[in-house]
């Protein structure tokens, strides 16, 4: 195949129940200037054994099985560090999507050079892949004002799907991309948005899937969601939303804006943190309980 335009990074470990569903509903695309890469991150269900058929069906198709499990973050940024296209996108394992998906964000991208994602609107879909409801949250990020696109993404309500939309490669090398610990997806948007605009195509051309197994349900603790990110995290000290203030920080300082647009940044972060305290106050509280355990079992 010659180099393809998009390039399609789907990460998964265990994701043998959705995953031939994705497959098809990604290779059904009638854009198809597009590379497939799984990262299979060491998965003890049918998972390789799917990903191995589809080999011989879709030359498009890149499959790499790790040995071990790395963690989510590892392995969502191994794909972009695979990535052959001009324009990526992230996929997961039990998610659908309409067949003109990457046709349409693709052009949105060719015809506006100062966008940098482009998404659609999306609907909830059950276990089965029925109907479950609307997930339209509307938010300013097509501004050409970068500290409105950062406000709204910061202090209004959403479910952090605009992730999953096609993103102009060269942009979202420049980020930190995903880090290990829970909610940096949140922070990696915050980062891209002070760097372009981002377009909602108004239909609904995705289908994020809800179900019992997903990441957050999974992993109902702050201790086990953060070992999906990575194992390594096990045993350690953990300020998720330490680490988020850290990196909404480090982005509005970072980015080339003008004074005027740093100071509308950190002004919202200051909101941020106003409406998101109580989080800031329970990671140092779940810390000092934990402190507190280890003395008391290891007095010496």
């Amino acid at each position: 195949m010659t180099k393809p335009r998009v390039s399609i990074g789907l990460p998964v470990f265990n994701g043998d129940k959705y995953l031939a569903d994705v497959l098809d509903s990604l290779l059904s695309q009638s854009y198809p200037h597009f590379e497939l890469i799984i990262s299979d991150n060491a998965s003890t269900d049918k998972t390789a054994e799917i990903c191995r058929g589809y080999i011989n069906k879709d030359s498009r198709i890149r499959y790499i099985r790790h040995p071990e499990n790395m963690g989510a973050a590892w392995n969502y940024n191994h794909v972009v560090g695979l990535a052959q296209g001009e324009y990526f996108k992230w996929a997961a394992h039990d998610d659908l999507y309409h067949p003109d998906f990457l046709l349409k964000c693709v052009s949105v991208l060719d015809r506006n050079p100062g966008t940098i994602l482009c998404f659609s609107h999306i609907v909830d879909i059950d276990d089965g892949g029925q109907f479950y409801r609307r997930n339209d949250h509307s938010l300013d990020t097509q501004s050409y004002k970068p500290y409105r696109r950062f406000h709204d993404l910061l202090c209004r309500y959403h479910t952090c799907l605009q992730i999953f939309g096609l993103i102009r490669t060269s942009y979202l090398v420049q980020t930190r991309l995903i880090e290990n610990y829970a909610g940096s997806d949140r922070a990696l948007l915050a980062e891209l948005s002070l760097m372009g605009k981002f377009i909602e195509i108004p239909e609904i051309l995705f289908f994020h899937r809800e179900h019992q197994n997903r990441s957050t349900r999974a992993n109902p603790t702050q201790e086990s969601y953060s070992e999906w990110f990575d194992p390594r995290n096990r045993g350690r000290l953990n300020f998720p939303n330490w680490r988020l203030l850290r990196d909404y920080i480090s982005s509005a300082l970072m980015r080339p804006l003008t004074w005027k647009q740093h100071l509308a940044c950190l002004f919202t972060i200051a909101l941020w943190i106003l409406k998101n305290g109580k989080f800031l106050y329970r990671d140092l509280a779940r810390t000092c309980m934990k402190l507190k355990y280890r003395l008391s079992a290891h007095p010496s």
